[in-house]
C-alpha cells in the first residue's frame, strides 16, 4: 500500500502549493479536492488542467483518488446530493460527477469517491434509495468507458451509514464501476469494527480514508494516534490482505494547520513501517 494525504485539509492553499507542501513531507500522493478552491470541474479550463499536470510532473505526486464528495463552489458538504427532492438538484450531482470522472481520467486518476446517497430529509429510506440508484444508473456507463471506479462513501447520518446498507446497495450495482472507498473512521463511528471489515469487504474496496476517531464514536477526524481506533492493526491487516493501492489520510478538520497534521501523520505511517519491518 501506499500513502496519500487529501488536499481538502488545505482549503486555504492552492492545489499547487498541496502539491509541494505533501512531496516535501514524503507523500507518494494526493487526493484532489474537486471543489474549490481546488479543482471544481466547472471552473477548470485547458490552462489550469495544464498547471495541474505539469504540478503532478514536478512533484512526482500520484493522484490517490479524485474527491468528488463535497459541493461547497455552489452549495455545502452534503447539498446538492443524489437525493434531493428538487428533480433540478438532482440533476447537478449527476453532471458534477461526469465531470469529476472526465477530470479523474484526465489527471491518471482510477477513482472518484461520491457521497453515499445523502442526508434523509422529508422522505424514507426507500424513497432515498430509488432516487440515488436512479442518479447513479446516469453515471455509471461513463465511468466504465473512461476506465474510472466510482466509490461510495459510507458516513454516519447519511442514507448509507454502515456496511450492510453499503452489500444492500451494492448488489443493485454494476460491479465494474462502482466500489467502496473505506473510511476507517466512519465505520468506527457506527460502532463496527474496521479491523474485521478490512478483511470482508476487501472485494469492494478500491480505496482507504485514514484518520482517527474519539472514544465517543463522535464524527471528528483526529490526528493518527490521538483517538481510539487501533491503527496499527488497521494498517496490519491493510497490508496483509495485499492492497496496493492508496491509503489517504483524511484530515480536514485542521485546515489551520494542514502542514503540520500532514507531517504528523506522515511521521505516524513512517514509524510504523519501520516498527513492522
Amino acid at each position: 500500500m501506499r500513502f496519500a494525504f487529501s488536499s481538502n485539509a488545505f482549503r486555504r492553499y492552492s492545489l499547487i502549493e498541496a502539491m509541494k507542501i505533501l512531496t516535501a513531507t514524503g507523500y507518494e500522493g494526493i487526493e484532489i479536492m474537486a471543489d474549490v478552491p481546488h479543482a471544481f470541474p466547472l471552473h477548470l479550463n485547458a490552462r489550469d488542467l495544464k498547471e495541474i499536470r505539469a504540478a503532478l510532473r514536478d512533484t512526482g505526486l500520484a493522484v490517490a483518488n479524485i474527491n468528488a464528495f463535497m459541493h461547497h463552489a455552489d452549495g455545502d458538504t452534503y447539498h446538492p446530493s443524489w437525493i434531493e427532492k428538487d428533480a433540478a438538484l438532482r440533476a447537478k450531482r449527476v453532471d458534477y460527477t461526469l465531470r469529476c470522472i472526465d477530470l479523474a481520467n484526465e489527471l491518471g486518476a482510477q477513482t472518484i469517491s461520491t457521497e453515499p446517497g445523502g442526508p434523509l430529509q422529508d422522505m424514507t429510506r426507500e424513497q432515498g434509495l430509488e432516487l440515488f440508484l436512479e442518479g447513479l444508473r446516469q453515471v455509471g456507463q461513463r465511468a466504465k468507458d473512461q476506465g474510472v471506479r466510482i466509490l461510495i462513501e459510507p458516513e454516519p447520518d447519511l442514507l448509507i451509514e454502515n456496511s450492510s446498507q453499503f452489500r444492500e446497495l451494492f448488489r443493485m450495482l454494476d460491479a465494474d464501476a462502482f466500489g467502496l472507498n473505506f473510511d476507517i473512521g466512519h465505520f468506527y463511528c457506527v460502532n463496527e469494527d474496521p479491523v474485521q471489515l478490512i478483511t470482508r469487504l476487501k472485494d469492494y474496496t478500491y480505496h482507504y480514508h485514514l484518520e482517527d476517531i474519539a472514544a465517543t464514536r463522535q464524527h471528528y477526524h483526529l490526528k493518527l494516534g490521538e483517538g481510539a481506533i487501533d491503527l496499527p492493526a488497521v494498517l496490519k491487516t491493510i497490508e496483509g490482505i495485499g492492497f496496493e493501492g492508496f491509503v489517504t489520510v483524511e484530515l480536514y478538520t485542521y485546515e489551520d494547520r494542514p502542514g503540520e497534521a500532514a507531517f504528523d501523520a506522515y511521521r505516524y505511517l513512517d514509524q510504523w513501517r519501520q516498527a513492522t519491518q
